[in-house]
């Protein structure tokens, strides 16, 4: 049993935690990928895996090897590109993934200008509001907002956000300006109700003040709520970056900023570090200069 193409099936079936369907994925029969693994198994004289009816999940064992392999596989997959040059020219398919009004604001004209300039590529923009997993998910680079809980991902500080209140004009010349967070409970609110939101407003540095709020208006998206919250129909809590132009131009002004959080920092992130690609480690120095030049997010 070739020891390379073993350690390309161990890691699959670690990734599914299935013995077949890490077979129907390689294409091969599943008694291979058995026999793959247990080749493995008796060359470390140790179990990589501990195995029911049911369930497949690493050893303590098997985890440490999982991290062995994943990085043999991929220095070797480095040297096979230098070899032929991809490593070098950005070529391949580059999946890159953002929160959507995020995406759709800024990422995706940086990934039609690369693009344009790397027509060996070829772009997959997947803009979801939730956490999407790096690694699993086949993604090349993702844009962050927030704390980064996961230290092994190469990550580049690009600027910051704030949660901030807001409304227009019209509708404090009508209703009035909220002094304190409290006054919030006296107002027409317009709450997203995605991923991300929460009915539950806190304010401070140390967040430490908050608000319960009972909306009048609740809406799947942001982009819904900004629009009515820009037609003065009343409050709504956004990231700044969301409602840019809208604050630039007039549409909509801040208020409480007293109150506001500690801002949210900005990264591009990807999970390769010095062994990314041409593709990836170009898109991420065009993504990391456009980014920090936009004073919406500096």
């Amino acid at each position: 049993m070739d020891r390379f193409s073993a350690m390309q099936i161990f890691v699959k079936v670690a990734e599914v935690e299935s013995f077949a369907e890490a077979g129907r994925i390689l294409n091969m029969n599943p008694t291979g990928v058995t026999r793959a693994v247990a080749f493995l198994e008796e060359t470390v004289s140790a179990r990589l895996f501990t195995r029911t009816t049911r369930v497949v999940k690493l050893t303590e064992v098997g985890s440490r090897y999982l991290d062995d392999c994943r990085r043999i596989l991929a220095e070797v997959a480095e040297a096979d590109a230098a070899a032929t040059g991809s490593y070098t020219r950005p070529s391949g398919t580059l999946t890159v993934t953002a929160s959507v009004l995020f995406g759709q604001i800024f990422i995706q004209p940086i990934l039609t200008e690369f693009l344009d300039a790397n027509p060996a590529v070829v772009g997959r923009a997947m803009f979801l509001d939730r956490v999407t997993n790096i690694v699993d998910e086949g993604i090349d680079v993702a844009i962050r907002i927030g704390h980064l809980s996961d230290s092994s991902l190469s990550a580049s500080r690009v600027g910051t956000v704030r949660r901030i209140v807001c409304g227009s004009p019209g509708y404090f010349e009508t209703h009035g300006v909220p002094a304190v967070p409290a006054d919030l409970q006296q107002h027409r609110l317009i709450a997203a109700t995605s991923a991300w939101a929460s009915l539950e407003w806190k304010f401070g540095v140390d967040e430490k003040s908050t608000v319960q709020i009972q909306p009048a208006l609740s809406c799947s998206t942001y982009q819904t709520a900004i629009d009515a919250a820009r037609q003065g129909w009343g409050l709504t809590r956004v990231l700044s970056y969301q409602v840019g132009d809208a604050m630039i131009s007039g549409e909509l002004q801040t208020v409480l900023a007293d109150y506001e959080e500690e801002p949210l920092p900005v990264h591009v992130v990807h999970p390769e570090g010095r062994r990314a690609s041409a593709k990836v480690r170009a898109f991420v120095d065009l993504a990391v200069e456009r980014l920090r030049a936009n004073r919406v997010i500096n």
